[in-house]
């Protein structure tokens, strides 16, 4: 039962439910909705987009436990209490789960990709694993170049189901008349660049938290090459560039008398990124910076669940 509690906290399976639920409503609430307006049939069957959650779930696990596997070192200055490569689970294990993992995600990606014609869905998510590994590796050691590649692959989550299903509309537009693609690439774009702002805000936040067993061992992230204040700026640039487009996406949305919407996102979404960014520079501790990483995860899941509006109101 240990082995098995330390292998579920290895592949962080509380973000790996984050990533089911993500793609979940964002097919039942994004993607079907439009074509329902359109009375047209799914392109992408349940059983296929079952194999590409899969396929997304495999990967990521494989990516976090990669991650553990070099941050060893690390983790036991920063974290020594959540430790779980070599102290529980053998780190030969741990690559082995690596590759497996790995392996399966690829698998099920070149499958989906054979059934649908997608041809470039293999490939991506290929370079999406050995973007995991080169991030564990070199990248998120980095100046802002790790920041940035997981905050891709965050958006990444929402991007590959919006893109996917676009793809099959508009390489077969005689068997989905009437579906408003373009809409369907707006909602992908709007979740897409919302996973990755937060998912950007989240890491350097981390990074600040993360700082001590960082400089320990010669990384060179944001906090220790530009200092915790510029830092701290940079979060909070992008921490008002997220809020500002909540608030004309709000504006735009209340003309069509979406009211429940509005006041959830202003609510749940709006108000606890202005206290994040409050908080942001009175924080000093790493236990400040933990609190900050903690509301920053709560956003990023009430954002994702703002997508059943969509259903509502379609």
């Amino acid at each position: 039962m240990k082995l098995l509690v330390a292998f579920f906290r290895l592949v962080r399976s509380l973000n790996l439910l984050f990533i089911v639920i993500s793609q979940l409503l964002f097919h039942y609430c994004i993607v079907v909705p439009v074509f329902q307006q359109a009375n047209a049939p799914l392109p992408l069957s349940m059983p296929l987009f079952i194999l590409l959650i899969l396929s997304s779930v495999f990967i990521a696990a494989a990516g976090y436990i990669i991650n553990d596997y070099f941050d060893r070192n690390i983790d036991q200055v920063n974290k020594p209490r959540k430790l779980v490569v070599e102290k529980i689970i053998n780190r030969r294990w741990a690559i082995l789960w690596h590759m497996g993992l790995s392996l399966l995600g690829i698998m099920l990606s070149f499958y989906i990709a054979w059934k649908t014609k997608a041809w470039w869905l293999a490939p991506v998510n290929t370079g999406c694993v050995i973007a995991l590994w080169f991030y564990s590796t070199t990248f998120k050691r980095k100046l802002l170049s790790g920041n940035i590649l997981i905050s891709l692959l965050t958006a990444w989550v929402v991007l590959v189901v919006g893109f996917l299903v676009h793809y099959l509309v508009i390489i077969d537009p005689g068997s989905y008349p009437g579906v408003n693609a373009s809409k369907l690439m707006r909602l992908t774009f709007l979740y897409g660049g919302f996973a990755f702002i937060i998912s950007l805000v989240r890491e350097v936040i981390k990074d600040i938290e993360d700082m001590q067993g960082d400089e320990r061992y010669g990384c060179r992230t944001m906090p220790i090459v530009w200092g915790v204040q510029s830092s701290k700026v940079f979060v909070a640039t992008w921490l008002v560039v997220l809020i500002a487009a909540l608030i004309i996406v709000q504006a735009y949305v209340l003309p069509f008398r979406w009211w429940w919407s509005a006041i959830y996102c202003v609510t749940v979404v709006i108000t606890p990124l202005i206290y994040i960014l409050r908080k942001l520079f009175r924080a000093a501790s790493r236990a400040d910076f933990h609190h900050l990483s903690s509301w920053v995860k709560l956003v990023m899941l009430t954002g994702i669940i703002s997508m059943v509006f969509f259903k509502l109101y379609s």
